[in-house]
């Protein structure tokens, strides 16, 4: 299990203290169980191959990554993005993001005259899809003046680890129900998927269901099932294992949808915020734990 100190860079702890040395970059957590800031990097060039494999490993620890002052272009996010793995368009035909002139990136631009944003209630991103997206990284080139607009991420390790064993056995070979069309509308996916999921890299389990998405346990009655969901969409969201991640201009979240959820706060209205967004394809269907 991985373990952190918040606001201690892990390149300067101590192995005792759980932390993994790095050489070239610095790894800051956000947080005891989730985030963490790196620096020491310059995302508008190519990375060298230590500094490739040292994010990857701090991705994989971390589960969300967070860069500041990084003023890339199109071409500099796909880049670092696709170290990753294959690029992807979003699964959503009538979505609040828009396309631009590059067919992997999407704009997000919310201002006064937006009726509202993506992204408001804890959710992984299209976990409608058969295989979902394995990661989602996010550029905010502005933010609002004052202040806000920040973003919540919540470790689902945690919130399985807080679980008692009877409800991690209870919980234990359901699958739920994910469907597109409660938020894209028709002609987007639905798929099933373990309700407890084990990370094919970090090798950790994580609870695997959201309020977007979920529509329904497949195994129990409908009134049994909303019952757990709801129990299950609060215990993700609480406090003890989230982190809030205050955008300034030109920073970068990039967080991991087969371990963490997150939500939008719009508190900024009538100001702006806008950024564009890509998408990290999944290569296998969540894996039950």
């Amino acid at each position: 299990m991985f373990t952190s100190t918040v606001g201690a860079p892990i390149s300067a702890r101590t192995p005792d203290q759980g932390a993994h040395a790095y050489s070239s970059i610095v790894v800051t957590p956000a947080s005891p169980h989730i985030g963490a800031e790196v620096t020491g990097i310059d995302l508008t060039r190519e990375l060298s191959p230590q500094q490739v494999a040292e994010v990857k490993d701090a991705f994989v620890r971390h589960q969300v990554l967070f860069f500041r002052e990084q003023r890339i272009s199109f071409e500099d996010h796909i880049r670092f993005a696709s170290l990753f793995g294959t690029l992807g368009r979003h699964v959503g035909a009538q979505t609040i993001s828009k396309p631009t002139d590059h067919p992997l990136v999407r704009r997000f631009h919310y201002d006064e005259t937006s009726q509202r944003i993506s992204g408001e209630s804890w959710h992984s991103d299209q976990s409608c899809a058969p295989v979902p997206p394995l990661g989602s990284m996010l550029y905010n080139h502005i933010v609002p003046p004052d202040g806000g607009g920040d973003t919540m991420f919540a470790s689902t390790y945690a919130a399985y680890d807080a679980l008692s064993e009877r409800m991690k056995a209870f919980l234990s070979g359901l699958t739920a129900t994910h469907d597109g069309a409660r938020v894209f509308g028709p002609g987007t996916p639905k798929a099933s998927h373990p309700v407890i999921v084990h990370h094919p890299e970090s090798g950790r389990r994580g609870i695997f269901v959201n309020a977007d998405f979920t529509s329904h346990i497949n195994e129990l009655p409908r009134k049994e099932g909303d019952a757990v969901l709801d129990f299950l969409y609060r215990h993700i969201g609480r406090d003890e294992w989230s982190c809030r991640f205050r955008w300034r201009a030109h920073s970068i979240a990039f967080w991991d949808n087969r371990c963490a959820q997150h939500k939008a706060l719009w508190d900024y209205w009538p100001n702006v915020r806008s950024g564009y967004r890509v998408q990290i394809e999944g290569t296998a269907p969540p894996l039950a734990g």
